[in-house]
């Protein structure tokens, strides 16, 4: 009998192939900034383990390859995933000589790609599971409590991005909230701003053009120019506006990320009430009207409610955009987790890069995931309530 082949599996086999026995598990330097040795992964862990965890991504891979079950191929992937996660703390131990705190031992491109692809294995499985909202945001609960565990455990202390962690604990967690604080601020106030903005889009149709072809021109600016062009009017109100420097408005620093955040913030949050709002049922309305409603009433009773997904999906966007957009922010002065992006390129120290860039990506990940639920939930709530 021919075995049937999965058309992802072929692809993930193949990333399995190459990552597993052409490219490098992980790398040691004998400090944090000179090149690298690159270690396989028999070469980066005891005897014992290195030909275990092949076997592990071997079979693995080939349960992707063929027609497998969904169990099966979700079982193989979570095992895959735990065993990388666990065995590249110990390879940092079993690569790090007794005694030396210099050397630095980090994953290297084959690591990052069986990651990668048991990750995409697992993505497929739980897509084609067809989970609930809430079920998905479940899975995201257990995989941050696993990779808390592993943490706190001290497994992956070895490894160079903890060790470049530990050195920053305090400087991490107050650039954190800078980071959260920008992009959920600046969030807020586009919330505030553009809805009444794009419910008056949405009533005056002479204004609706005008607004979103100027939101649209603030959105090709590049994040970088539009910083630079706030550093000028941001002075300049620092300077001659009394007590605007002490609500630490400046041309550099918090205000001017905050601004420009704000600003890019701002066409999806207006032009996704536009559109959630033209797409109201006019049935629903003229049965509104009948019972006497007025206009007020049935923006808040019956238009905006049924819009309300669509607005929702705006402030995904905006979020996400958010979160990744004030990591640009540490250019200017404005904290974030852009600042360990930034030092690291600077010292050409890729461990304190990501430093800053793997929470970024995390925290991205999870409003994607999280929000994504709640906008299908609402949806779902939705359609039942006029049904």
């Amino acid at each position: 009998m021919t075995p049937r082949f999965d058309k992802l599996g072929v692809v993930i086999a193949a990333i399995v192939a190459y990552a597993a026995f052409f490219a490098s598990f992980a790398t040691f330097r004998a400090n944090r900034i000179v090149p690298g040795e690159a270690r396989s992964i028999l070469e980066a862990l005891p005897a014992a383990v290195g030909p275990l965890l092949l076997a592990i991504v071997v079979v693995a891979a080939m349960i992707a390859l063929l027609k497998t079950p969904l169990v099966l191929r979700l079982v193989a992937s979570v095992v895959a995933l735990a065993a990388l996660a666990i065995l590249i703390g110990v390879a940092g131990t079993f690569l790090t000589p007794a005694g030396n705190t210099f050397a630095r031992i980090s994953p290297a491109s084959g690591f990052w790609l069986l990651i990668f692809a048991f990750t995409l294995l697992l993505a497929d499985v739980l897509t084609r599971l067809n989970l609930s909202p809430l079920a998905r945001v479940g899975v995201l609960v257990v995989a941050a409590l696993a990779i808390g565990l592993l943490l706190v455990s001290g497994q992956w202390d070895s490894l160079s991005i903890l060790k470049e962690y530990a050195n920053r604990a305090d400087s991490f967690w107050a650039e954190g909230s800078k980071h959260i604080t920008l992009a959920l601020g600046s969030l807020a106030a586009a919330v505030i701003v553009g809805l009444p903005l794009g419910i008056l889009c949405h009533r005056v149709e002479r204004l609706r053009a005008g607004v979103l072809n100027v939101l649209n021109i603030v959105q090709t600016i590049p994040s970088i120019a539009l910083f630079g062009l706030l550093i000028a009017p941001l002075g300049w109100v620092a300077t001659h506006v009394p007590g605007a420097a002490a609500l630490g408005i400046r041309g550099i620093g918090t205000a001017p990320a905050f601004v420009a955040l704000f600003l890019y913030s701002l066409l999806p949050v207006v032009a996704n009430t536009v559109v959630g709002l033209a797409g109201v049922p006019r049935a629903a309305n003229d049965a509104a009207r009948g019972m006497g409603m007025t206009d007020r009433q049935r923006l808040f009773g019956v238009e905006f409610p049924l819009a309300f997904p669509v607005i929702l999906t705006g402030i995904r966007i905006v979020l996400v955009q958010n979160i990744g957009l004030a990591t640009i922010a540490a250019l200017i002065g404005g904290g974030g987790f852009g600042v360990f992006v930034f030092q690291g390129v600077g010292q050409t120290a890729m461990d304190l890069v990501l430093l800053g860039a793997v929470p970024t990506v995390a925290l991205a990940f999870a409003a994607a995931i999280i929000l994504d639920a709640v906008i299908e939930m609402t949806a779902t709530k939705r359609r039942v309530e006029t049904a």
